[in-house]
């Protein structure tokens, strides 16, 4: 039965077309994917279908939820179906929870508004939902706050607001996109159980190919605002027949090869690292620590491209931080081409000038306000004397050009970038002062997979260029395998597998390793690769 019919739904912004002629049906108990590369119009039209459009939008077409045309209704009969007729899940966990309520208040919420019942009630139903997806009263009471929770924890909370009400239709924007890859096979878990419990229509936006090819029963591909192909799923990823849906697809299954590394040379050596963190439960309470980083050893060679795997919370990110220089461990040492990281509890600047980072966000790691060639030239500050003159410039415009962009670029701000672009310019600025070491930080994981490719294309073009040295942290393991060399995965703060890539994902031996290779969704061509060297 057909719960959501879209009939030539168009949206315009002060005039300008966003979206043309959107045409989709979605019945009870389905799931059908919304995807596409950013800018598509897949958010756009979710918040169409949400009649949350921003100032200056006019909606054109038809709307019907379960026989209620959306696009006629008053914003006071919106409000009441938001939320028991139709529920959103948001990207961003922590942006779309309020920071100074806790997760029960934040879900009762949803029940108080729409009806009439005491607070005591609407708490034990919350109760109940956040237990439903996961998080169970007695080990997430719900006095918690949004910061006290994991990533993926705050996720199902965002889940457990939009179904309080048992919607009839579910619309999920991109909810797997920042979760590592255990998280993400729960998440997705949790959605099919849902709409298969109550029933309700689950519409999925979302860019990573290999989700929507293991839980969507039909597919709809956009581009530039309108929807260029649909399908069940199995047939249309068998055989795409638009240009731009091959062209995603072929994106998806992208692989680079790196060129072979050089003999082994050790740059970066930790030994026995231990990085612990205080905590407690108020003024009077027990003190106590939590060890991130356990006894953690490893070498990386000179010329070594070098993975680092594992969930969210199991340390990679402090770790990381140690060997920057920004936080000193407790015991155990780091050092660098024979120098410590720190000396006298302060970070060696000597040894910090020779490392850079690439951020996982392309946007939010760039001050809007500066022009590209004050962006790329921030490093500079590290050096005992910075460059002036013509030789900044050069300095800046091969930079640019190495990673595929015209010196003129210089010029403009970030925003007059793509995505793409934008992790570009990043990679550039860490390479301007030519480190010997690069720390990439989760830096395609927010891309569309067209743009994915490039990325990664250019890491292995730079590889044959210049003698690249990088520690590549993702939870994408189909990335992490075409990028390395060498692959650790880290679990409670231990490094429990460390071997060559090819070894390691062919053979694991650490049952972690394994749970994290079986969890990591992918397309069907790609599953055996994921196996197979």
């Amino acid at each position: 039965m057909t719960l959501l019919t879209i009939d030539n739904l168009s949206v315009t912004i002060h005039g300008t077309p966003v979206l043309e002629g959107i045409s989709l049906t979605l019945a009870k108990g389905e799931i059908l994917a919304l995807t596409g590369e950013s800018g598509s119009g897949k958010s756009m039209t979710a918040l169409a279908l949400m009649c949350l459009l921003p100032r200056g939008a006019q909606a054109t077409g038809r709307i019907t939820l379960d026989g209620t045309d959306l696009l006629t209704q008053t914003e006071a009969q919106l409000c009441t179906l938001r939320g028991r007729a139709m529920g959103m899940i948001f990207q961003e966990p922590m942006t779309a929870l309020n920071p100074v309520k806790t997760i029960g208040d934040q879900v009762a919420e949803t029940i108080l508004i729409h009806e009439q019942t005491s607070r005591p009630e609407a708490l034990t139903r919350a109760a109940e939902m956040l237990t439903r997806v996961g998080l169970p009263y007695d080990r997430f009471p719900l006095s918690r706050y949004p910061h006290e929770l994991s990533g993926g924890q705050r996720q199902r909370v965002g889940l457990a607001m939009a179904v309080a009400l048992r919607p009839k239709l579910l619309i999920a924007d991109e909810p797997t996109t920042a979760l590592d890859v255990t998280t993400q096979a729960q998440i997705i878990d949790l959605l099919e159980g849902l709409v298969d419990d109550f029933g309700m229509g689950l519409l999925m936006i979302t860019h990573d190919l290999a989700v929507v090819s293991q839980m969507a029963d039909r597919i709809a591909v956009m581009q530039k605002g309108r929807v260029v192909e649909t399908g069940p799923t199995a047939p249309l990823l068998a055989n795409p027949e638009h240009p731009y849906t091959r062209m995603l697809f072929t994106a998806a299954r992208h692989h680079v090869t790196l060129p072979e590394a050089p003999p082994p040379q050790p740059l970066l050596q930790v030994t026995n690292a231990v990085r612990d963190y205080r905590t407690g439960t108020g003024i009077f309470g027990r003190k106590g620590h939590t060890r991130a980083v356990d006894h953690v050893s490893f070498t990386l060679h000179r010329g070594e491209r070098l993975g680092l795997v594992g969930e969210s919370g199991c340390g990679k990110s402090t770790l990381t931080r140690a060997i920057l220089g920004l936080e000193e461990l407790q015991s155990g040492s780091i050092t660098f081409d024979g120098a410590p990281v720190f000396t006298g509890h302060r970070a060696n600047l000597a040894v910090r000038r020779r490392m850079q980072v690439v951020f996982q966000d392309p946007y939010g790691s760039f001050n809007p306000r500066h022009r590209v060639d004050r962006l790329i030239t921030e490093p500079f500050h590290l050096l005992e004397a910075s460059p002036t003159g013509a030789l900044r410039e050069k300095a800046i415009a091969d930079a640019l050009t190495a990673v595929g962009l015209q010196p003129s670029d210089a010029a403009k701000f970030i925003h007059e970038f793509s995505g793409g672009q934008r992790q570009r310019i990043a990679i550039a600025r860490a390479l301007i002062i030519k480190p010997d070491l690069i720390v990439f930080d989760e830096p395609v994981s927010a891309l569309d997979v067209s743009v994915r490719a490039q990325v990664l294309d250019l890491l292995a073009d730079l590889c044959r260029q210049m003698p690249l040295t990088y520690l590549f942290i993702s939870h994408d393991l189909t990335v992490v395998r075409g990028v390395t060399d060498r692959v650790m995965v880290m679990q409670a703060g231990k490094i429990v597998e460390d071997g060559p890539t090819a070894t390691l994902f062919a053979n694991p031996q650490h049952p972690y390793t394994r749970a994290l290779i079986a969890a990591a969704p992918v397309l069907p061509d790609l599953a055996e690769s994921l196996t197979d060297a």
